[in-house]
């Protein structure tokens, strides 16, 4: 049943149909595969035309897909209409890890204080056993990256779950929706290192050691460990930026060493 067209919350109209929000959801994900792979350059005007002809869907929905990467910080709007592709500082990357890292260390710490429910921690420790089952391999292969990268983040997602604030939720859903601080935003860096394994084994240990802390209550050190987690993203951006193989890496392009 189709239903009034209105403005979205923050500012993307939304559609009379699904099929409209679906389309638009579809070329929103597809320019974002695009901007990352190079496929784009960083720095490009967006032919809006063109991209219309290239995903095969209306203006309508490339309009509303080219709007949401602007609000994720992948595009800028420019003054006399239309977007270009945004490059970023190192330094800019840094600031927005060490911003997760210090959300974090606030939800780990406000979980420690307040007392997560016992479901809630049963479903965190899964999650971990799942990476540990992974890890006891001596490599991982395409599907287990895929699998850990999967686990990783819904161990993220719990941690900020067991905060029980609504007010650091939208914190945390916003700083990770800024380019590369997602929590698995440079752990394809961690598998093209010959010490791949070494570092998600010590990530893994950090989670492991988190949640003891918030189950003891021990608010101070659970937001520490949370604070020294997000060093390992800071590591593997230096090494992503001064990579001489940057084109394995998606989105590496699009960063700017200082």
């Amino acid at each position: 049943m189709k239903q009034a067209s209105k403005a979205g919350a923050e500012g993307v109209p939304l559609y009379t149909d699904e099929a409209g929000s679906s389309q638009a959801v579809k070329a929103q994900l597809r320019l974002r595969e695009m901007i990352l792979a190079g496929e784009l350059p960083a720095g490009a005007r967006i032919a809006e035309l063109a991209i219309v002809e290239r995903l095969g869907v209306s203006r309508t929905p490339i309009r509303a897909a080219l709007m949401r990467l602007e609000q994720e910080g992948l595009l800028d709007a420019l003054p006399n209409g239309g977007y270009a592709v945004r490059t970023f500082s190192e330094r800019d990357v840094s600031d927005a890890i060490e911003l997760r890292g210090t959300v974090e260390g606030l939800a780990a710490r406000l979980a420690a204080e307040r007392g997560v429910a016992p479901e809630v921690l049963a479903q965190a420790r899964e999650c971990l056993d799942g990476v540990d089952v992974l890890l006891q391999q001596p490599a991982l292969d395409d599907e287990g990256f895929l699998r850990y990268v999967t686990l990783n983040q819904q161990f993220h997602n719990l941690l900020s779950d067991m905060a029980a604030s609504s007010v650091l939720a939208r914190e945390l859903e916003r700083v990770v929706s800024l380019p590369f601080a997602s929590p698995s935003g440079f752990v394809v860096v961690q598998a093209n290192s010959p010490k791949s394994r070494d570092m998600l084994v010590v990530a893994q240990d950090q989670h492991r050691q988190v949640l003891d802390a918030i189950e003891r209550r021990e608010g101070s050190r659970a937001e520490a460990i949370m604070r020294e987690h997000s060093r390992i993203a800071q590591r593997n951006l230096r090494e992503a930026v001064r990579s001489p193989d940057q084109h394995q890496m998606p989105g590496v392009r699009l960063i700017k060493s200082q």
